[in-house]
């Protein structure tokens, strides 16, 4: 059997995948989740074989917070990210924090149950809408990343550290651990370098922190 767990903030979509993965005699449903917190939680506890994340849940770095979380795991499971057509910089990045998939929402259920059957097996999987989508977007990373080297360059030391700490899905309590700085005082610097690179949330900060090569 090939244990499968999945988050999902609307109940509708989760009511969808529960109904599709229930038909298969192979596929054991192993638990849910609405959230990224609750989602890491359920892959600690249950160790599912794959898990299947929105990307982009209550808050806009949730799916991704929890992917990281979810990988830094001993035995995580292969993680297939479920996302819609307007989120690309989202694909983009759960990309480099090592997603093995990206599938659309409106899947229907006999290439789900492919998809997880390849992701059990280690393949990775990939939607060819999602795919198409992808290339553009790193078409449009190698155009944007003399400017984000620019914008990087424009920072202190510190918070280009600390936009380099974003871009690994830190929160700000583990990188005022990791910089050794109160949870308060990261936070007065995350709102200072998000106002100066003019980016709306973290994961935009995470971006421009791969643009510039803060990140490999």
């Amino acid at each position: 059997m090939i244990k499968v767990m999945f988050a999902d903030d609307e109940e509708l979509v989760r009511s969808g995948l529960r109904a599709m993965l229930s038909s298969a005699h192979d596929i054991d449903i192993v638990g849910e989740a609405h959230d990224g917190r609750s989602a890491v939680e359920t892959a600690r506890r249950f160790h599912p074989d794959v898990a299947l994340l929105d990307i982009k849940m209550r808050s806009a770095d949730d799916g991704i917070r929890a992917l990281r979380a979810i990988q830094a795991l001993p035995e995580p499971p292969y993680v297939a990210m479920l996302t819609t057509f307007d989120i690309d910089e989202y694909v983009s990045l759960a990309l480099r924090l090592g997603a093995n998939g990206f599938l659309l929402k409106d899947i229907d259920p006999p290439a789900l149950l492919r998809a997880i059957r390849d992701l059990a097996r280690g393949g990775a999987v990939l939607d060819p809408g999602v795919a198409a989508r992808m290339v553009q977007v790193h078409r449009d990373e190698q155009r944007a990343a003399q400017p984000a080297r620019k914008l990087l360059a424009s920072l202190s030391e510190r918070e280009r550290e600390v936009v380099g700490l974003i871009g690994q899905g830190m929160s700000n309590a583990e990188i005022g651990s990791k910089l050794h700085l109160s949870e308060a005082t990261v936070k007065g610097y995350v709102s200072a370098v998000l106002s100066k690179i003019g980016a709306a949330n973290r994961v935009q900060a995470a971006l421009l922190a791969y643009r510039g090569g803060l990140i490999e």
